[in-house]
């Protein structure tokens, strides 16, 4: 057992383990707190007497106290003079609000709004409800935005329209800052919430296009609906409407429209000379044409193939006619009028119109498919001038400088021509009639430029397609929807059949270079219908108010300008 110590004398020292290692050493003073002694990295040295700024003008020898040399980062430097300084940014009146909500139609407000730079654009005014505290509902407006433009883009509207209607769509419905991204099949949208939120980006991919001008005025209505403030279309309203839209069944019957493609190619071979019994065998060839196109494309061959099929009965009727030797009838005629019937106009015009304005991804996809399908026609129709030559058919390839000068019927053909386009096109009942009535107006432009005036061809039709697409906006702005449905069907008459057809016989009759020759006619023809087409369509809005402009603004240019 061990002893406790009675007194000091009998307590151990204490080890050096008993000692914390950061305890003061004896015989040192206590310590201060720290906080009695603040600091910053950024405070004078002791001894250091910080200097006065300098008095600026106007300034009294005593205004400097020392309350007063305290700055801030955010102050105005003491050697500013607002007579010296450089313009700023934002104008001493402020920056003019833009309005672009009942100015004009939808189609300009938005497409002033893709024009401009970002940093500009005004503010979204919401003309359809949404909660005020949630906000809009983000994915469910990107959704019904991206099957809007699906329908616009298979319908066959240029990139730039189709993204107008979606800004339309988006704005409307109350969403800032989005960006709608449109290319030949892929459609996208990135929306940012604010500067410190995610964005977020929904896309659609376009899978089956297909010619409904009927469907397509339906999506306008629709839209227009939207960007309406009188009219109150709710989310679930506008999913409806949009599925109802999509349930529709085509205007016109299967048969309806073989029986249209057989019109038009007849009124197309009374074009270029034929009578009526050409014109019954161009229809007779082009419907056939047409069905054995309709069973290709039902066993799930692609376009290529169904074009190729398409363009060989005609050619074979035509190169038949020759092997009978009749001679009241013009086989260049019944093949010319089985070409009308096939040529890509609606996707030439839609490509052209897409390069113009910008799109140029999109313009060369377009073109690109305008140029398979002109290569399927190509070699339909050689397949059988070959076959002809082989049975000794003889085509001659002088018969396209036989003038034939029959004004009257050949206006009503270009009409007839017209209203069986416009049947091909799905349009609605109520544009048929306008729309052939342009297809008159613009062969009658055509006929007197060429015909009597003597000019070019190329140049007159330039000028028929230019005011084509003058009379298709105009009537465009009149009903409130696209302009596809007056101008594409309007066309028809200025395609490039007979040059076309006469290039392909040179070829097929090993003369190359009267056939290239006659082949680049027929590419600056259809060149010049797309230019004439979408420059009328632009000089219809150089006499419109532009929408927004404060204090007579320049209307701003598609996407460049010069280059820069």
């Amino acid at each position: 057992m061990v002893a406790e110590p009675d007194g000091p004398d009998d307590e151990k020292p204490q080890s050096d383990e008993a000692h914390s290692a950061f305890s003061r050493p004896a015989g040192t003073g206590p310590a201060v707190p720290e906080e009695d002694h603040p600091t910053s990295e950024f405070a004078l040295p002791e001894g250091v007497t910080p200097e006065p700024p300098a008095p600026g003008p106007g300034s009294g020898a005593g205004s400097a106290s020392g309350s007063e040399t305290t700055g801030s980062a955010f102050a105005t430097p003491s050697t500013y003079s607002f007579r010296d300084s450089p313009p700023a940014f934002t104008p001493a009146y402020g920056v003019p609000m833009v309005r672009l909500t009942k100015e004009a139609p939808w189609q300009d407000r938005m497409r002033t709004m893709l024009r401009m730079p970002v940093a500009e654009r005004p503010a979204p005014e919401p003309v359809q409800r949404h909660d005020e505290e949630a906000g809009p509902p983000v994915p469910r407006v990107l959704d019904l935005t991206l099957r809007i433009g699906e329908l616009l883009l298979a319908g066959g509207e240029g990139a730039e329209d189709v993204e107008a209607a979606m800004f339309a769509v988006m704005r409307s419905y109350g969403l800032d800052r989005c960006e709608p991204t449109v290319t030949f099949t892929l459609l996208s949208i990135s929306h940012q919430p604010s500067l410190v939120d995610d964005p977020v980006t929904a896309s659609r991919t376009v899978r089956r296009r297909g010619t409904d001008y009927t469907r397509l005025a339906a999506v306008f209505r629709l839209i227009d609906d939207i960007t309406t403030a009188d009219d109150e279309v709710s989310l679930e309203e506008a999913y409806r409407r949009l599925a109802e839209i999509r349930r529709n069944r085509h205007p016109y019957a299967g048969w309806v429209l073989t029986l249209a493609a057989g019109g038009l190619a007849g009124a197309a071979s009374v074009l270029v000379g034929g009578g009526a019994l050409v014109f019954v065998i161009a229809a007779l060839g082009a419907m056939l044409g047409d069905r054995l196109a309709w069973l290709c494309a039902g066993r799930g061959l692609p376009e290529f193939y169904q074009f190729v099929v398409a363009a060989m009965p005609p050619a074979a009727m035509g190169v038949a006619l020759t092997l009978t030797h009749w001679s009241d009838v013009r086989p260049s005629a019944v093949i010319t009028g089985g070409l009308f019937a096939l040529l890509p106009g609606r996707a030439l015009v839609a490509g052209v119109q897409d390069g113009l304005t910008g799109y140029y991804i999109t313009a060369a996809a377009r073109l690109l498919e305008v140029m398979y399908f002109f290569i399927a026609i190509v070699t339909g129709v050689l397949l059988a001038l070959y076959g002809g030559l082989q049975l000794g058919a003889e085509l001659d390839p002088e018969a396209r400088f036989i003038t034939h000068d029959r004004p009257v019927i050949q206006i009503l053909a270009s009409m007839v021509l017209t209203l069986s386009f416009a049947i091909l096109l799905q349009q609605e009942r109520v544009t048929v009639l306008a729309v052939t009535l342009n297809g008159g107006v613009a062969w009658i432009i055509y006929g007197a430029m060429a015909r009597t005036g003597g000019l070019s061809a190329v140049a007159a039709t330039a000028a028929a397609a230019g005011l084509v697409g003058l009379f298709g906006q105009l009537f465009s702005r009149y009903r409130y929807t696209s302009s596809l449905p007056y101008i594409t069907a309007a066309i028809g008459p200025l395609l490039p059949g007979s040059a076309t057809y006469f290039g392909l016989l040179g070829v097929a009759q090993n003369e190359l270079d009267r056939g290239l020759a006659s082949l680049s006619t027929a590419v600056a023809t259809a060149l010049a219908i797309a230019i004439g087409v979408n420059l009328g369509s632009e000089i219809s809005r150089l006499f419109m108010r532009v929408p927004g402009a404060v204090g007579g603004a320049n209307r701003r240019a598609a996407k460049r300008t010069r280059g820069f």
